[in-house]
């Protein structure tokens, strides 16, 4: 009877979550595969037009360029910002915590906007160049991709802060102190001890924003100007502009399909349960 009673507390907790799961992603995401294989005809046509196209093999590796190197710079710089509120905040790091957090409560439209009014031809960065004397002419700061690697780095910078963070917590110093006592200088004991343990968080991290950055829409487009066309805002054109379901739905679904096989190929060397759930 007991076991009868914990399978029934069981289902009542999953089923309800998992209803919701089947009506509102998964039930859609099949509706997707479905348009992709039926119009404008039933068959395979979307996805051999979509192999032929240049213009969408170039917007695929535009796509993976621009997560890649969001992705590195959100390590380099969230590593640093972890490291230094994990070891030296003292008491101010609930205010460098709210600061991490502080992005979330913006609009990522308006994160995007401010870095319009700072990049622009007559935004801050070139009026203040200009006025220092150092540049003639404005300087081409935003619609080409270190426009758009720079807010996506903005935008992207807390979901790799918070994983490394996390695990930072967990690790004690007493393993950094015993290096240090047996001889081992500052930089060998980061190098040797404190940063492999600190992998776990910087591969979740990493996969965290690569994965998001694949998807995003708002900031390329926006900062992109047309000319840096991330697949998102190529999905976004072929059902908006051209009304082209069939195609925007097939694009979509390589899209999912890339996202799903990069979660695959970071399982075969990391532990995701171990660096999403364990750290945290």
């Amino acid at each position: 009877m007991p076991r009868f009673s914990d399978k029934f507390r069981y289902w009542a907790l999953v089923l309800p979550a998992l209803a919701i799961m089947i009506v509102f992603y998964i039930w859609p995401l099949l509706g997707i595969w479905v348009i992709s294989l039926n119009e404008p005809v039933v068959g395979l046509g979307n996805y051999a037009k979509m192999a032929d196209s240049n213009a969408v093999k170039t917007s695929f590796v535009i796509t993976f360029r621009v997560a890649f190197v969001t992705t590195i710079g959100c390590l380099i710089l969230g590593y640093i910002v972890a490291y230094a509120i994990s070891n030296f905040a003292g008491r101010v790091k609930p205010l460098m915590i709210a600061l991490v957090l502080l992005p979330f409560w913006v609009s990522v439209l308006i994160r995007s906007f401010s870095w319009i009014v700072l990049l622009g031809r007559s935004g801050i960065v070139n009026d203040a160049l200009r006025g220092a004397g150092i540049i003639d002419s404005p300087l081409r700061l935003m619609h080409n991709e270190f426009g758009v690697v720079l807010a996506m780095i903005h935008v992207m910078l807390p979901f790799a802060v918070l994983p490394m963070m996390a695990n930072m917590r967990g690790i004690s110093s007493s393993y950094v102190d015993a290096a240090r006592g047996l001889g081992a200088s500052e930089w060998t004991a980061f190098r040797k001890v404190y940063f492999p343990q600190t992998m776990p968080g910087v591969m979740s991290g990493a996969l965290l924003v690569f994965v998001l950055s694949l998807g995003f829409y708002v900031t390329p487009a926006l900062l992109g100007g047309g000319r840096v066309l991330m697949i998102s805002e190529y999905i976004t054109y072929q059902i908006q502009e051209f009304l082209n379901w069939g195609l925007g739905s097939a694009l979509s679904v390589t899209l999912l399909v890339a996202t799903a096989l990069v979660i695959a190929v970071a399982a075969r060397f990391v532990n995701l349960r171990s660096a999403l759930l364990e750290r945290g």
